[in-house]
């Protein structure tokens, strides 16, 4: 632990991130996977179970064993509904790959998409951390996957979507599914012991940190055509799209930083990193970039969603989200630099969501609220996301952080 943090503060995460971690088994969908939670935390039966959800579930629960060692016994038996979903119901039996969602009331989408296919990866990987049976076979399996159909070697990115039957790849690239491939290759090295997978970790977070983000001084395009070429206008007409909005979204730019600094744990093995290294200092841009353009800008607290390039707010609600992953690039920030500014940040943004976000009475964290603060459902509703909030309460209990399934068994190791 950083000497910044001290034993009481590190009890506090601790628990916060147990109490996170126990509503995985509220998310159990009866049939199979993990579902969608509502705002009481009970699980939305009638909506499909998803994949990604699927995966972030899992993935909290792995660590979490990992974390609890032999007081795990009360989540190992959610690591078999998680390998289960994975290796069954969500996965294409007859193309190959992963279905983005199954079941509910409605026809689910049957693309393709990288970005779940990224965290079928990180949760295989934690799978394999956690020493489950299947996890092996199954980060395998995801690789092999994500090898022959996204990844672009030529590039150093992935690409974005396919058909069912993999025959035709959209001709659109996403900033957003490559920082999740970045966090799955983290942990997939990591946890393998595999230096390619930090690599192409590596290169992504070179073009995007050192190439996008530097060239638009930290207004980081999301959207791309097939060429890498950038698309600005892109959902222009649906600003507040969950996974594409118009924009700047200001939570993925304090994502960034610190995916770069884990990235650039990776690279250094162990070794102090030296402040004035180029990877950090373009994380500790991106960091103030974020804070500066997203915080409080149209006269309340909190980060509004997106901006335009101008650094004009355009989604103004508050996600959870952005909360989260400011908390734990300031952190990040702050233990590699000593930066003092961000370990304020850390302290005003933990403040902020335990007057806003958490949500004393049914626990978790409340995913989204108005311009004014007031809980709002304008973008997301209910809670289906714990993986957020778990990873920002740790990541002052694991200095050196490269991948959170990889730091937390090499930490109880």
């Amino acid at each position: 632990m950083s000497s910044a943090l001290t034993e009481v503060e590190a009890i506090r995460l601790d628990r916060h991130a147990r109490g996170l971690a126990d509503l995985v088994a509220n998310a159990r969908h009866p049939e199979g996977g993990f579902g969608w939670l509502g705002p009481d935390n009970r699980v939305v039966v009638r909506r499909p179970v998803e994949t990604w959800i699927t995966c972030r579930m899992t993935h909290v629960a792995a660590v979490e064993t990992i974390r609890r060692g032999n007081d795990a016994a009360a989540l190992r038996p959610l690591l078999d509904v998680g390998h289960d979903a994975l290796t069954g119901r969500l996965r294409d039996g007859i193309h190959g790959g992963w279905l983005p969602a199954v079941g509910g009331t409605e026809t689910p989408p049957t693309d393709k998409v990288a970005y779940a296919h990224a965290f079928v990866i990180l949760a295989a990987a934690s799978l394999t951390a956690a020493e489950h049976p299947g996890g092996p076979a199954l980060l395998a399996e995801a690789l092999e996957v994500f090898d022959r159909w996204f990844w672009d070697e030529d590039e150093g990115m992935a690409r974005e979507q396919y058909d069912r039957a993999w025959s035709r790849c959209e001709d659109y690239r996403g900033v957003n599914a490559n920082m999740h491939t970045v966090e799955a290759m983290l942990a997939a090295g990591q946890v393998l012991g595999e230096e390619r997978y930090l690599e192409r970790a590596s290169r992504i977070v070179d073009r995007v940190v050192h190439g996008f983000a530097r060239e638009s001084d930290g207004r980081l395009p999301e959207h791309f055509d097939g060429t890498w070429s950038v698309l600005p206008d892109y959902n222009h007409d649906r600003p507040a799209d969950q996974f594409r909005p118009y924009g700047v979204t200001i939570g993925h730019v304090l994502e960034w930083s610190r995916l770069a600094l884990n990235t650039r744990a990776a690279r250094a093995n162990g070794a102090t990193i030296d402040g004035s290294d180029p990877l950090v200092v373009d994380a500790a841009a991106l960091f103030r970039a974020g804070v500066s353009r997203g915080w409080g800008v149209d006269g309340a607290d909190g980060f509004v969603y997106t901006t335009d390039f101008q650094d004009r707010p355009i989604v103004r609600e508050r996600l959870h989200w952005v909360v989260c992953e400011g908390i734990g690039a300031a952190w990040t920030l702050h233990e590699v630099t000593g930066d003092p500014e961000a370990l304020t940040w850390y302290g005003r943004l933990w403040d902020y969501a335990q007057r806003h976000l958490i949500d004393v009475e049914h626990g978790g964290w409340r995913h989204e609220l108005s311009p004014t603060n007031e809980p709002s459902e304008l973008i997301w509703w209910g809670k289906p996301d714990l993986y957020h909030a778990y990873q920002c309460a740790l990541v002052p209990l694991l200095p050196g952080l490269v991948s959170f399934a990889g730091t937390v068994r090499k930490a109880a190791s």
